[in-house]
């Protein structure tokens, strides 16, 4: 019988680079399928082995990922249009983990820099306020 996963999706796999579903999916055919257990050893030797598609090469040095740049100015909404959708579809559509893990951080980085500005304003102002003259 032959598997419902491709070498790709089992390449994908092996990089943990999967849809969180989609991993889930592999792990629970691969308690029960002997073939399927087989076939990702023999990926595992191959790659073992030096033996790499130009996919597995693609996926494993993410090549198609934006930078960690490019992910903040698409935060902050600096990008060009066409870049942004790349970005969205690349993040949304294509369900990188890496990439959405790195949106997450920098989102958090933001809300925590706004944090400190709005704590350091509240500090100078307590420690002007009776050094203000009143009109």
């Amino acid at each position: 019988m032959p598997s419902k996963f491709s070498t790709s999706d089992l390449e994908a796999f092996l990089d943990e680079s999967l849809p969180v579903e989609r991993m889930a999916a592999v792990e629970d055919e691969l308690r029960n399928d002997g073939e399927l257990q087989k076939e990702l050893a023999a990926i595992n030797g191959r790659r073992d082995a030096g033996v790499h598609s130009l996919g597995e090469i693609w996926r494993r040095h993410r090549l198609s990922c934006p930078s960690r740049e490019q992910l903040g100015s698409f935060l902050l909404g600096v990008l060009s249009p066409e870049e942004a959708e790349y970005i969205t579809f690349h993040v949304n559509a294509i369900e990188c983990r890496y990439c959405a893990a790195s949106i997450e951080d920098l989102k958090a980085q933001q809300s925590a820099a706004a944090n400190e500005v709005t704590r350091r304003r509240q500090k100078y102002y307590q420690s002007s306020v009776g050094h203000l003259r009143q009109k």
